[in-house]
């Protein structure tokens, strides 16, 4: 079952998939904000195109793991596009605390210019973002799993 995971900033969305399989996130795209409703849209019908199951949106907690600002907003974002999705698809959020330093740190150490990074950043934090959910997925299912 292919899953989206997105990494919502203020300005940019970043997009990763998973394979068919559900064990490997690719980082997929970065779109520019336009607004909850417009981007749900989008979100949406890229989510129709490529025949995704669920979408896993990273949450940004605080530090201290509390929801500030940053994640109501997302909470807001998360409103907007179950109202554009089938209801067949499951939307989920997932603590997204370090996931665009973790992007920085491997975009800096595959010796990518500043500006090919600032493009990148987002979608290869979506990838982290998504990388971790199918992890925890994969564990749970596992015997006496626990994520």
């Amino acid at each position: 079952m292919r899953t989206l995971a997105l990494d919502v900033g203020s300005k940019t969305i970043g997009l990763a998939i998973s394979d068919e399989d559900g064990i490997i996130a690719n980082a997929l795209c970065t779109l520019a904000r336009r607004g909850h409703a417009d981007d749900a849209r989008d979100i949406a019908a890229r989510v129709r195109e490529r025949a995704v199951r669920r979408v896993v949106v990273g949450l940004p907690l605080e530090l201290d793991g509390r929801e500030g600002r940053r994640a109501r907003a997302v909470h807001a974002f998360v409103a907007a596009l179950r109202t554009e999705l089938d209801a067949a698809v499951d939307v989920a959020t997932w603590d997204e605390r370090f996931s665009t330093a973790a992007a920085e740190r491997t975009l800096l150490e595959a010796d990518l210019s500043r500006s090919k990074r600032k493009q990148h950043v987002d979608a290869v934090a979506a990838q982290f973002i998504l990388q971790g959910w199918l992890d925890a997925q994969a564990r749970r299912a596992e015997p006496g799993g626990t994520a």
